[in-house]
């Protein structure tokens, strides 16, 4: 019973995470200065995420690809730990 729990927790922690990044990278579309302050609180939330992926991927002129390295990324760790479990 407490593996389904910290499994449960796993998978929910996980897909919040990839939730946060997509509402980012859907916010930045509509308020791409950042003024709205649930954008603020996204881009607080996220960037640590974000900015280690950034930094070791090549420039690119205007595509930030380190929204999408980062979902696969939290989808490959959440599979590994839902199977060590």
């Amino acid at each position: 019973m407490p593996s389904n729990f910290v499994e449960s927790f796993v998978v929910l922690l996980f897909e919040v995470l990839s939730l946060t990044i997509l509402g980012r990278v859907l916010l930045s579309w509509v308020d791409p200065m950042g003024n709205m302050r649930i954008t603020r609180v996204l881009h607080e939330l996220t960037e640590p995420m974000l900015a280690p992926i950034r930094s070791i991927l090549p420039a690119t002129s205007m595509f930030d690809f380190s929204p999408i390295i980062a979902m696969l990324l939290l989808q490959a760790i959440s599979l590994l730990i839902r199977s060590a479990l």
